[in-house]
């Protein structure tokens, strides 16, 4: 490895071209091409939180919660960014503490941040940065999971708790050199455990503490201090009916979504290399193939083409190629597609209505079915269709990589089964550590501020708890539903039959 990192001895830096002659601040361990791909790709992923999901979960919601879901999500991008630079990044990616964890330092200082990164040709300040912004989308879906009720003082408190004590045993593990998983060789390219079903899992479990249990809260009125408040879902007018305020705005957001995952599967080759390019066309291809699919089964099955659905189906269809991206071939990631497009539609339309503990949780905006769901099925798909000759251009090992499907034809078949055992495994590995953390972490915010917002501020909403308003175009702010007409969603029956989804269907109504 070192002879690719560095040149020859004796090798002549004048020969090259003036512009990469190395210098002070272009060691010659560093390549430009590189390290310029590798910022894009983090300003893309970065884009797909600030504006993207911050303009997704605004228009998705009900107007009354549109500053405060947006809101969330620009202030959890915020809190990670400082976490991250002083603790969260070398708890992810720095020395091994214990096989699933890093000791705790910062990434501040210019002697280490100018050094070389451990993966790829280019400085520690390029990678901190590109993983920060792994981190905050993996928050921000989070909180799709808890839109329309939690106390946005718990939500402050939540971010950088689970960041330490969730996201940084999942990356070390699976995604750092010497992480325990990571040494026995699965397989998550970009994410699909790391962020997808991490998020899945955890806006599951942190719904369902913020949405079904009773805790101890302190309240202004009580005597005595403490009472037994029940910190439930969000109102029944909200959960029975929660249209989006602005399809439009919604429909933005989810692009901004879409394309920024050029950045988010494109870039983690760590290098502007041919298995990138390969990464960029399957992660569009999937996405594609899974839109088509869960718009194809919504009309069959429900007599429209849903806006929300389409939107459903790409964003399953982009979690489900992440795992795989760059070690799969073309054919591979159509495949997945049909699956992202049919099977979180199943679980989302048939399953959820029959469980009696999906339909208890409270799941905003059904994170459990588009990550959680979507994110195991391509960490499951990759150990079938992970090619081993992409393998090899990914972690430069061409034995330990080897999914099912080659094995079986290549004679390899303890590989391949050795390699879904790893897939299952590290979906076991996730879901456990997501259910036991983020309960914990609930469990400590709610001894100090109440998970929930009080039934008066639910009511009103965003002035209520920000003290603003999403829509105020009427003289002096006055709110935009006092004015009849204007609003698609001030008729429910009309609402119901604009979005295309009944009243019913309310707990899938967006990602």
């Amino acid at each position: 490895m070192s002879n690719l990192l560095s040149p020859p001895a004796g090798f002549n830096f004048s020969q090259l071209p003036s512009n990469l002659i190395p210098g002070d601040a272009n060691p010659p361990w560093m390549s430009k091409g590189d390290n310029a791909w590798q910022l894009v790709a983090a300003t893309l992923v970065g884009l797909q939180s600030v504006p993207g999901l911050i303009i997704l979960y605004g228009g998705a919601v009900k107007k009354k919660w549109a500053v405060n879901s947006a809101f969330m999500a620009l202030y959890a991008f915020a809190c990670v960014l400082l976490c991250w630079v002083c603790w969260g990044y070398r708890m992810s990616f720095g020395d091994k503490l214990i096989p699933i964890w890093g000791k705790v330092d910062v990434a501040l200082e210019q002697d280490y941040l100018f050094q070389q990164a451990f993966l790829g040709m280019f400085p520690n300040a390029t990678m901190v940065f590109f993983q920060f912004v792994f981190a905050a989308i993996t928050l921000i879906l989070i909180a799709g999971a808890l839109l329309g009720r939690m106390n946005f003082y718990a939500w402050m408190l939540f971010v950088p708790l689970w960041l330490t004590f969730s996201y940084t045993f999942g990356a070390y593990t699976i995604w750092s050199t010497g992480g325990w998983l990571s040494l026995a060789g699965i397989i998550d390219y970009s994410g699909g455990y790391v962020i997808h079903l991490s998020s899945g899992v955890a806006g599951f479990t942190a719904a369902y503490w913020v949405g079904t249990q009773h805790f101890p809260t302190r309240k202004n009125k009580i005597s005595d201090g403490l009472s037994v408040e029940n910190v439930g879902p969000r109102s029944t007018k909200d959960r029975e009916r929660f249209p989006p305020n602005n399809i439009l705005l919604m429909l933005a957001g989810a692009g901004l979504l879409w394309m920024g995952w050029t950045g988010f599967n494109g870039g983690d080759p760590y290098a502007a290399s041919i298995d990138a390019s390969l990464a960029v066309l399957n992660t569009h291809v999937a996405a594609a193939t899974s839109l088509l699919t869960w718009l194809i089964l919504d009309v069959i099955f429900f007599g429209k083409p849903s806006v929300i659905g389409a939107v459903q189906g790409m964003i399953t269809g982009l979690v489900a190629i992440t795992p795989a991206a760059g070690v799969v071939q073309g054919w591979a990631a159509i495949v997945i597609g049909l699956c992202s497009g049919s099977i979180p539609w199943f679980t989302m339309m048939v399953v959820h209505k029959k469980s009696e503990l999906l339909q208890k949780v409270d799941d905003t905006m059904a994170v459990f079915h588009t990550h959680a769901v979507a994110g195991s099925l391509g960490g499951i798909l990759t150990g079938l269709f992970a090619n081993p000759r992409l393998c090899y251009l990914f972690y430069s090992n061409y034995n330990n990589y080897y999914g099912l499907f080659y094995g079986l034809h290549d004679g390899q078949v303890h590989k391949g089964i050795r390699q879904m055992g790893l897939q299952l495994l590290g979906i076991l590995f996730v879901v456990v550590l997501n259910v036991v953390m983020t309960s914990l972490v609930c469990l400590i915010v709610q001894f100090i501020v109440p998970l929930r917002m009080s039934e008066e501020d639910m009511e009103i909403g965003d002035e209520a708890a920000h003290g603003e308003e999403a829509y105020a175009i009427w003289g002096q702010g006055d709110r935009l539903e006092k004015s009849a007409g204007f609003s698609a969603y001030n008729d429910d029956t009309a609402g119901a039959a604009r979005s295309g989804y009944n009243t019913s269907r309310s707990q899938v109504e967006m990602v």
